[in-house]
């Protein structure tokens, strides 16, 4: 057997210390393996428990719920047994209502046989006593609706003259005040003027006069534009108080005619609820025609707005100043109050009064719940007025319910006749003319307002026209002063030039020339100081004895 060497054993060694470890780390790999697929197997096998224990809890709620339907189905046999006998009693309660109501048909036939044979005997004493009855509460109604208006007339014309002599009285304040500044203004452009003339040379106030009269021109022009305007409005003012006066007066026959045309109406159009609505609306065109408004202008007639809750159409739209609106709804329903009119009996009368009430409310709350007020293209206030075309209509509503008036209130909603619609439209015609004239009236303050700061600017320009007056009188004083004052004057010396040179023939003007020899005898005439005199004398004297040691 041969001998290994070391080195050999060195390699055998190293190969099975190799082999050691590749297989150790075989083992623990697949120990590890083994691990995970166990840990793996546990929390299958939990999930698996906790799913056994969700289906048995579903189990029993799936069998507590059969239970509890079982329950139900048993007691709702009971309660069909209980409505099977109770649909039983109800039809044969049925057949005895039945027969009970032909045996009161029969009954009925056999008393409207017996009333026919009384109606044809009383017909024209009922009627007789009908139109007696109508005209005497009609004339009770126009009697106490003309009071009303009469009153409420009363009331707007002390407001309105109240409002009028307001107004005259603030505007001939206003005029007083205007002709005292133009007074002051006058006075002071007089004495101004006067003191001004006084001390200027004439070509020099001529000129200065000119320049005045270019400033003062087109001012003294507004001032009269402004006065005419103030009497204009003040005869405006008289005129509108005429027309106010003569429109109250028309107001009561323009009233009874309404209420006659809609009392002649009313009997034709009985039963016809479109035909009722479109003559609404023709009675609303008519009192807004009388009311002096102008359409297009003033109020407009069914205007269409698109909202969120659809298409919206009032009948009438009024405008006010300040971009503000009013509502009219003409559409109210007549056929009850027309069956109240016509019937003969007192159980009839009553009965359709009470519909008649009740289709005034609905129709109170139908407008109430179409929110007019909340239309975007609107600057509505949130009242509406629902015009009732007839004013007996609304009169015998308003005595059945004393509370109709308040609920419509409550509801945003105020009914109106023809008589209180037209007093409505007229005071909405006075609120347009008080907004003209307040405008004319910011119109004339604005134009005042104009005249004061021209003045201002005037004022200013003149006191700078002043100051440029007495700097330039300052300077022709001076500039006068160089030519006259003095022994040795300008003036004087050119005029002795005349003297020096017989070849001048041309004279000076004479009002410079005595200026100047006034001045020069003045300076004359003047005593001279004491040290003036000494030193003349001191002066004369050396040349004195000059003069003698030269001879």
């Amino acid at each position: 057997m041969p001998v290994l060497d070391q080195t050999q054993w060195l390699i055998l060694g190293g190969g099975l210390l190799l082999l050691v470890i590749t297989g150790w780390l075989t083992i623990w790999l697949a120990r590890r393996g083994l691990k995970s697929q166990l840990s793996q197997a546990e929390q299958a096998q939990q999930a698996l428990q906790q799913a056994h224990d969700e289906l048995q809890q579903e189990q029993q709620s799936l069998q507590h719920s059969h239970n509890e339907l079982s329950r139900r189905f048993e007691l709702r046999g009971v309660q069909a047994g209980h409505l099977k006998q109770r649909f039983d009693e109800l039809k044969l309660r049925e057949r005895a209502l039945a027969d009970k109501n032909n045996s009161l048909a029969d009954s009925r036939q056999t008393a409207l046989a017996d009333i026919k044979g009384y109606q044809t005997r009383v017909d024209n004493q009922a009627e007789r006593i009908a139109s007696l009855e109508a005209q005497l509460e009609s004339g009770q109604q126009k009697l106490e609706a003309l009071q009303k208006q009469y009153s409420q007339l009363s009331e707007d014309n002390v407001a309105l003259s109240s409002s009028v002599a307001e107004r005259e009285r603030s505007l001939k304040q206003q005029q007083v005040l205007f002709e005292q500044q133009k007074q002051d203004l006058s006075e002071r452009f007089q004495l101004l003027a006067s003191e001004i003339l006084d001390k200027k040379s004439e070509a020099l106030a001529a000129q200065n006069n000119v320049g005045l009269q270019s400033v003062i021109n087109p001012f003294q022009q507004s001032i009269d534009a402004f006065k005419k305007e103030v009497q204009d409005i003040h005869h405006r003012e008289t005129t509108q108080r005429g027309e106010l006066k003569k429109e109250l007066e028309q107001l009561k026959a323009l009233n009874q005619q309404i209420t006659t045309e809609a009392h002649e109406l009313s009997t034709a159009l009985r039963g016809q609820k479109k035909l009722q609505g479109n003559w609404g609306e023709l009675v609303l065109e008519n009192v807004l025609d009388r009311s002096g408004l102008q359409r297009g202008k003033d109020y407009e007639r069914e205007v269409s707005f698109k909202t969120e809750h659809g298409h919206q159409r009032p009948d009438a739209l009024v405008y006010l100043p300040q971009n503000k609106h009013l509502i009219i709804d003409a559409k109210v329903s007549l056929n009850a109050y027309t069956r109240y009119v016509n019937s003969e009996h007192e159980a009839e009368r009553a009965l359709a009064l009470a519909d008649h009430v009740q289709a005034m409310k609905a129709r109170i709350q139908e407008l109430a719940e179409r929110e007019y007020d909340k239309i975007p293209a609107l600057n509505s206030p949130e009242v509406v007025f629902m015009f009732v075309p007839i004013e007996s209509a609304f009169v015998e509503a308003l005595k059945a319910d004393e509370d109709l008036f308040q609920t419509a209130l409550q509801q945003n909603i105020l009914v109106a006749t023809p008589t209180t619609l037209l007093t409505s439209l007229n005071i909405v015609r006075q609120l347009w003319r008080f907004e003209d004239q307040n405008k004319h009236t910011a119109a004339l303050a604005q134009k005042a307002e104009g005249v004061f700061n021209k003045l201002n600017a005037f004022l200013k320009s003149f006191d700078g026209v002043k100051k440029g007056l007495d700097k330039a009188q300052e300077s022709y004083q001076k500039a006068e002063g160089q030519l006259l004052s003095g022994k040795a004057n300008l003036v004087k010396q050119v005029a002795d030039f005349k003297h020096l040179a017989p070849s001048i023939k041309q004279e000076l003007p004479e009002h410079f020339t005595d200026k100047a020899e006034l001045e020069v005898d003045f300076v004359a005439n003047q005593p001279e100081p004491e040290d003036e005199r000494e030193n003349a004398r001191s002066t004369v004297v050396p040349h004195r004895f000059s003069q003698r040691d030269s001879d």
